[in-house]
This record gives structure tokens, C-alpha cells and sequence, in this order.
């Protein structure tokens, strides 16, 4: 594949990661009683009205570095470890309760997110990014 073409690629995934983690970060705060602490209160998760706000800022953060392509590796690390918290207290009760379709169905935007952060975090924002512009320049200084 041709150096555009992975370039545009890269892009897409960043696209649909960071829009996707700019939403559900945005949620926590916009509709807090469903989607931000009474969800967590829903869920078990301790401390929910610290947690709730806590993961909405790194993934409201997180998906915005992600979106313009800066700081896009160190964004994913946060965002891998939201996505490993939220299978695991969210989705594998469905698993133990209804059966794997049932986690099938449940989680595919968790594990759509979790891969594409590992994407992200292995191979950069690519050429179409913030990061690309910084390292050019840093390369034209060298010179």
C-alpha cells in the first residue's frame, strides 16, 4: 500500500476514534443521570461521582487529541486502559449472564475503540496530523 493511501487510512481510524471518545466523554457531563455518575452508581464502580467526571475529561481530552493528531500516542494509553475498565466492569457481567452473543452485541463499540486505540498507539497520527507537522518542522530546523 501506497504511502497516501495508509496515510488516509491512519486518518479514518483517528477520525472515528476521536470523534466516537469526544462524544461519550462530552455525555458524561451533558447527561450525567444516564450516561456520566448515575450510570457508574448503576455499574458498582466505587466512587462514582469522582470517576464519572474523571474518565469523561480524559475521554472528552483524549478523543480531541486524537481527532487533530497531537499527542495521538500518548492520548491512546489512557484511552486503552478506559476501554480494558469498561469491558471489564460492563461488559463481562452480560458475558457471565446472558452469553457470549449477547457480549457480542453489547460490546462491539468497546472493542472497536479498544483496537483502534491500540492502532493509534502502535502506529502514530500519520502524515495528515498535528504530530506530522510538529516533527517536519523540527526536521527543517535540524537542517
Amino acid at each position: 500500500m501506497n504511502n497516501n493511501k495508509s496515510c488516509t487510512w491512519i486518518f479514518l481510524i483517528r477520525l472515528i476514534v476521536g470523534i466516537v471518545f469526544l462524544s461519550e466523554g462530552s455525555e458524561k457531563f451533558l447527561f450525567p443521570a444516564e450516561l456520566g455518575v448515575g450510570r457508574f452508581i448503576e455499574f458498582g464502580i466505587p466512587m462514582p461521582e469522582f470517576f464519572a467526571p474523571f474518565v469523561g475529561v480524559f475521554e472528552t481530552l483524549c478523543g480531541a487529541l486524537i481527532l487533530f493528531g497531537l499527542l495521538t500516542r500518548l492520548a491512546a494509553i489512557p484511552l486503552i486502559i478506559d476501554m480494558i475498565v469498561a469491558i471489564s466492569t460492563t461488559k463481562i457481567p452480560i458475558l457471565i449472564e446472558k452469553g457470549f452473543w449477547s457480549l457480542a452485541h453489547e460490546a462491539r463499540t468497546d472493542f472497536s475503540m479498544l483496537l483502534g486505540s491500540i492502532f493509534l498507539l502502535i502506529v502514530g497520527a500519520g502524515n495528515i496530523s498535528i504530530d506530522a507537522l510538529i516533527i517536519k518542522s523540527k526536521n527543517k530546523e535540524n537542517i
